[in-house]
């Protein structure tokens, strides 16, 4: 059997981003820049926090093209999926196939293997971690730091995975449809697709230890991970799976200690890890900027790349005119697309197409710099969530928690008399208003098995072409990529 204990362990000098590579896989491949021995590597729990760091880094460098700068890109991927995110010109193409429904239909497709690669490298590097801690020296609260954060990682990116390529979870059932492979180790030994159920399984198994030994941890910045990420994604998986107490319960506890932003402060913050409400994002420094693959590159208003000039990123004109006048996040979307309203010292070029129902919300650095962080979890979403959740359980605590939410973007917004469907319905509206952009509405439609229905809108035939995937098509399931299938003879593809 062949590990990777026998093989070099690339640290990348400038970014300490660590990557394993093997002829056998090679979809998994990067080129390094140095090496050290695997046993230097994980000789003591230093050395495991450059992992560590090296993964928290990971998370938005380029793998590839332009369009796969880490997980900002993903996030994007998962938004022109959907029916809330318009594209408004093709520009320079970036996303107008995965807008397309192409290119996770095309086992081929690079976009297609792009976040299989870029998960399994996670779960590999989150395994080196877990597996060696306990003979690296140092004293244990490190190695339960580097450790929990390790096991949230492997947790969240098996739980992508299986959102994308498995069919979807369902409450009450077996979920013996195929899921994707769980790996637990750095060997190198082809692995069947476990089950849904099996890989919700060791996610929860994950984020469960997680939390316990992440007890009173204080991570340095929001870019690392602590026991409230693993609570909030505790949460997350609980709502797709349908345990809505355990969904509900995890929510509150996860947004402890942080706050909502105020009305004022809303407008122009979604470029700063530093907010009050964000509980894990990346944040995007000078010397690491990648100009035009950074998530600001693509779905900023601002930034003056061709990609944001010739396609300005718009909400769906039915989604907007939903929103009320009194509702701040009405203010993140202009019908006119001039943007007469931003942010003092925040302009956009007369070389910017100007086009309804544009993007406010998210804004660059500048027009010459593409930096803003990339928002992972804010608190916001935990609200959220445990509405629903108590909602779905005819709770009716759900209308007192959306009225502690809602009444901070709504001044005038009143206690909900909804209940039943209807309630659960305002919720996932508010969740829309809330989200977009945030690469939740793909996720959101699987797990709720809501169709995609882009008419009547603003969306374009020949920008978008698909307007209608019925709920419960192939569709709904990425194709297990090609070179994953060459890899391992062990992996079975999805229908077509």
């Amino acid at each position: 059997m062949k590990t990777y204990r026998n093989l070099p362990i690339y640290v990348m000098l400038l970014v300490a981003s660590l990557f394993l590579g093997a002829c056998s896989e090679d979809f998994l491949e990067e080129t390094p820049t140095e090496s050290v021995s695997f046993d230097e590597a994980v000789a003591t729990t230093a050395n495991l926090f450059t992992i560590i760091n090296g993964m928290h880094r990971s998370l938005y460098i380029r793998y590839g093209s332009q369009g796969r700068t880490g997980v900002g890109a993903l996030l994007l991927q998962n938004e022109v999926l959907g029916e809330d995110f318009v594209m408004t010109s093709r520009a320079n193409g970036w996303f107008i196939n995965a807008y397309r429904w192409n290119d996770h239909t095309n086992a081929a497709d690079g976009d297609n293997l792009f976040p299989y690669r870029t998960y399994y490298r996670i779960i590999r590097n989150a395994n080196i971690v877990i597996n060696n801690a306990d003979n690296a020296l140092g004293p244990q609260e490190e190695k339960d730091a580097v450790v929990g954060q390790a096991l949230i990682y492997r947790a969240w990116a098996h739980f992508q995975l299986v959102q994308l390529y498995g069919i979807r979870y369902q409450n009450g059932m077996t979920n013996s449809q195929l899921g994707v492979p769980i790996v637990l180790n750095t060997e190198l030994e082809p692995l069947p697709r476990s089950t849904v159920e099996e890989v919700y399984m060791q996610v929860n198994l994950d984020l469960d230890a997680a939390i316990q030994i992440l007890e009173g941890y204080s991570r340095p910045n929001k870019s690392h991970l602590d026991q409230s990420i693993a609570q909030g994604l505790k949460a997350r998986v609980a709502l797709v799976q349908g345990n809505y107490t355990i969904a509900a319960i995890f929510a509150e506890a996860a947004r402890e200690g942080y706050s909502l932003m105020s009305f004022d402060d809303y407008f122009n913050s979604f470029n700063d890890y530093e907010s009050e409400e964000w509980m894990w994002g990346s944040h995007i420094v000078e010397d690491q900027s990648d100009t035009f693959g950074n998530f600001g590159a693509f779905i900023s208003r601002n930034f003056s790349s061709s990609n944001i000039r010739g396609n300005p990123k718009a909400i769906n004109s039915n989604l907007y005119n939903t929103i009320p006048d009194t509702d701040v996040r009405k203010s993140l979307f202009d019908p006119t697309g001039d943007h007469a309203i931003l942010p003092p010292g925040i302009e956009i070029s007369s070389r910017h197409n100007r086009r309804p129902y544009t993007s406010q919300k998210f804004i660059a650095a500048g027009t010459g710099d593409s930096r803003m962080d990339v928002p992972y979890m804010r608190v916001s979403e935990m609200y959220l969530i445990e509405a629903e959740a108590k909602a779905r359980l005819g709770d009716a605590t759900a209308a007192d928690v959306l009225l502690v939410y809602g009444i901070v973007r709504d001044p005038e917004y009143t206690r909900s008399t909804n209940s039943g469907e209807d309630l659960i319905n305002e919720i996932l509206l508010q969740r829309r208003w809330e989200l977009w952009g945030e690469g939740f509405r793909f996720y959101d439609l699987k797990r709720t098995n809501a169709p995609l229905n882009r008419n009547e809108s603003n969306h374009t035939t020949n920008l978008a072409v698909v307007f209608d995937i019925p709920a419960g098509d192939n569709r709904w399931q990425w194709l297990i990529p090609q070179r994953a299938l060459d890899a391992n003879p062990l992996l079975k593809q999805n229908p077509l």
